[in-house]
C-alpha cells in the first residue's frame, strides 16, 4: 500500500514539522564524526605527528583499524573499551570527546531552531539566516573548546595552532556578521557600515579580547613575582583572548570565574584526599592542574547559556 504526501501531512509529517528534529539529528551525527577526527588531533598534535597519515591506528600494537572500528562511540562499546589485537585498553577519553562534541552540536541546532520560527519553518529570512550562521560558528567554537581542553588536561599544553586560529576566527566572524547586519538592514551604507564595523572592533576585539587576557597576564606575572615560580602558562592567556574575542567581556569574566571554582574545587579535594599508592604526599598536594581545561569548560557553560546566568545574576543582584 502506498503511502502519498497528503497522508503524510494528515500524520503531522510535513516538510517544516520535520525540519526541526531532523536538523537536530544532522547536527548530531556530524558533531559525532567530527569528534572521533578531533581525537586523531589531540592525540597525534602532542606527538607531533601529522593528523592525515598514518591511517587510524592503535597507539599501543600498531594494527591498522578496520572501518567499524572507527565508528564514533560505537566501536569502543563493540570492542569493550580494548584493542581487538592486543587488548590494550582504549581510553575513556575516545568516546567522551565524541559524544560531547555531537551533543554540543546538538543542542546547538534545536538552541538555533527554538530561538528562531522562520528557521524551524524552513524560510530563510535574515533574522533565520543570521541565527543559523551564529549557530555553525558556536558549533565550531565548541570544537575548539573541546580540543583545546583534552589536550590541556592530558599534555599541559595549548596549541598555538588552535588558540591563534580562534582568536583571529572569532574576531572574523564578529566583523562579518556586523558587515551583513548593515548590508541587510541599512542597504550597505558605507558611512554605517565603518560606524559598526568600529563598534564591533572595540567591542569584541579591544574590550572582549585584549582586556581579559592583559588582565589574566597580570595575574601571572604577579603570581611569578610574589611565589617565584610560573602559575599560568602564556597559552592560557592566549585562550582567555580566544574567549572574550568569540563571547565579549562579559562571557569572557563569566568564564574565568567559573574555571576559577573549578579549580578550587579541585584544589581542595587534591588537598583532603589521600593520594593514591605510588604518589607521594607532597607531588600529590603541588601536581600542575590544567587550568586551560577549566577555562574552556568554563567558556562552553559561558557560550551555551551565558545570558542566562548574567541575566539571573543581574536579577538578584539587583542591578537589572
Amino acid at each position: 500500500m502506498k503511502i502519498g504526501r497528503r497522508d503524510l501531512a494528515k500524520k503531522g509529517y510535513t516538510f517544516s514539522a520535520m525540519i526541526l528534529p531532523l536538523g537536530i539529528l544532522f547536527a548530531g551525527l556530524f558533531g559525532l564524526a567530527l569528534g572521533s577526527f578531533l581525537n586523531v588531533c589531540a592525540s597525534r598534535w602532542p606527538e607531533d605527528e601529522k593528523v592525515t597519515t598514518p591511517r587510524s591506528h592503535c597507539r599501543s600494537c600498531g594494527r591498522t583499524l578496520s572501518w567499524w572500528e572507527n565508528l564514533p562511540v560505537l566501536s569502543w562499546l563493540l570492542l569493550s573499551g580494548k584493542c581487538r589485537t592486543c587488548k590494550a585498553p582504549i581510553g575513556w577519553r575516545y568516546p567522551a570527546v565524541e559524544l560531547s562534541i555531537g551533543v554540543l552540536w546538538a543542542y546547538c541546532a534545536w538552541q538555533a531552531f527554538s530561538a528562531s520560527p522562520d528557521l524551524s519553518a524552513g524560510v530563510f529570512s535574515y533574522e533565520a539566516c543570521m541565527t543559523l550562521a551564529t549557530a555553525i560558528a558556536k558549533m565550531l567554537f565548541m570544537c575548539l573548546l573541546v580540543t583545546l581542553a583534552v589536550i590541556d588536561a592530558e599534555n599541559l599544553w595549548l596549541p598555538d595552532r588552535l588558540t591563534f586560529p580562534g582568536i583571529f576566527l572569532g574576531f572574523a566572524l564578529a566583523v562579518t556578521r556586523a558587515s551583513l547586519t548593515t548590508f541587510m538592514l541599512y542597504g550597505g551604507n558605507h558611512h554605517v557600515l565603518k560606524h559598526i564595523v568600529g563598534i564591533t572592533i572595540i567591542q569584541f576585539w579591544f574590550f572582549g579580547a585584549v582586556l581579559p587576557a592583559g588582565g589574566l597576564l597580570i595575574i601571572r606575572w604577579l603570581f611569578e613575582m610574589i611565589r617565584g615560580q610560573e602559575g599560568l602558562g602564556l597559552g592560557d592567556v592566549k585562550l582567555m583572548a580566544m574567549l572574550g574575542g568569540w563571547i565579549g567581556i562579559k562571557g569572557g569574566i563569566l568564564s574565568f570565574v567559573i574555571a576559577l571554582g573549578i579549580g578550587v574545587l579541585i584544589s581542595i579535594r587534591l588537598y583532603f584526599v589521600p593520594p593514591p599508592r605510588g604518589k607521594k604526599t607532597e607531588e600529590w598536594s603541588v601536581m600542575k592542574l590544567p587550568f586551560g581545561t577549566f577555562l574552556c569548560a568554563g567558556g562552553i557553560i559561558a557560550g551555551l547559556w551565558g545570558d542566562k546566568i548574567l541575566g539571573l545574576y543581574a536579577q538578584l543582584s539587583g542591578t537589572q
